[in-house]
């Protein structure tokens, strides 16, 4: 039977409205899921790792309540001395794997020096390559060699050359850190670690590990009474000298005062971690640009006040050996045991005199 036309307009409007009653009550049972639905996680939350450790209010200045540690690459054997360069590398030395590498900071990696730090036959695991690095003039890098002893100017192609080799005469024992002075002076430490058998290796010609000064064609000792100097790096004002000593029986940092002729004194003890559990020494270490010192140590890279307060430690999640200004100036990368890692700070660091 056919409806007629009143019928038809009267269901066709009954229709439409039971529709926008469905619409109305699907809308509002989608808006109830969504409110009820978990926030995804930020996408840097996901990717950090480790742990950052808060002793002082004034670490919040520095290393922001959002501050995330990052692992940017791995799979190394016992990485050092990262040096950032102008075209957007870092770049990393492997201690033991005897390479030096760069990565970018998505995490793209390539060898740039096979046996860095010399031709070796040594046992697997012997720290044999090269160490620290820093920028030298007209584009060139100084690299410390384990193996062969010495501190080698690499050029733009790679190739390496002699730069320091020996004191009065007699070979370094294993040239390992090193930082320019604003007025070109270069200094740099020399422990044995690159010896077999360190103190007692045959090998060994200094008496002592000390730690040096080159400027003006001179070489000469500023200090020799640590037993493993190690890494270093002057205050802002180049008025300090901080030297790390890795001695298990002796876990300090220490700081000197820098005369105007370069030579340094009165050496004082700026922190002692000797007590400490964590693995790890007193190693690598910078300064940013408030004249904080970030010192890779037991468990992390412990930052101090410039009067040698704790503020607090970044922790990721392997020991680490060195860090080093990258990027912006205000990331801190740290080279730990297999892996590369950064953090991003509120700090800017100390500016090394070559770029």
């Amino acid at each position: 039977m056919e409806l007629n036309p009143g019928v038809k307009a009267k269901g066709s409007f009954a229709l439409r409205l039971n529709m926008k009653a469905l619409l109305v009550i699907a809308v509002a049972v989608l808006l109830v899921g969504c409110s009820q639905a978990p926030v995804p996680a930020p996408e840097a939350e996901m990717h950090s790792v480790g742990r950052i450790v808060r002793l002082d209010p004034a670490f919040d200045s520095i290393v922001s309540k959002d501050a995330q540690i990052e692992k940017v690459g791995g799979g190394f054997q016992f990485t050092e001395g990262p040096l950032w360069r102008h075209d957007g590398l870092l770049w990393f030395s492997d201690v033991i794997g005897n390479v030096v590498r760069s990565i970018t900071p998505s995490g793209q990696v390539e060898v740039l020096i096979k046996n860095s730090g010399g031709q070796s036959s040594a046992p697997p695991g012997s720290f044999i390559g090269s160490n620290a690095m820093v920028a030298d003039k007209d584009g060139f890098v100084l690299l410390c060699q384990h193996t062969n002893r010495r501190i080698v100017r690499v050029a733009k192609d790679f190739t390496m050359t002699p730069y320091l080799e020996k004191y009065q005469g007699k070979r370094f024992n294993s040239p390992n850190d090193l930082v320019y002075k604003s007025d070109g002076a270069l200094y740099f430490t020399d422990p044995p670690y690159g010896l077999l058998k360190q103190d007692d290796d045959p090998a060994k010609e200094l008496k002592f590990n000390g730690v040096f000064r080159y400027a003006g064609g001179k070489l000469q000792v500023v200090v020799k009474d640590l037993t493993r100097p190690n890494g270093l790096a002057f205050s802002p004002d180049e008025k300090t000298l901080y030297v790390a000593n890795s001695d298990e029986k002796q876990k300090v940092w220490m700081r000197y005062d820098v005369a105007a002729d370069g030579t340094v004194s009165n050496g004082k003890v700026f922190a002692d971690v000797t007590a400490e559990k964590e693995d790890g020494l007193p190693d690598g270490m910078k300064v940013d640009s408030q004249g904080n010192v970030y010192g890779s140590g037991p468990g992390g890279v412990w930052v101090f006040s410039p009067d040698g307060k704790h503020l607090g430690t970044i922790k990721p999640p392997e020991t680490p050996a060195n860090c080093g200004w990258a990027e912006d100036g205000k990331t801190l990368y740290i080279t730990a045991r297999t892996s590369v890692y950064r953090i991003k700070l509120a700090v800017a660091g100390e500016k090394p005199l070559y770029q």
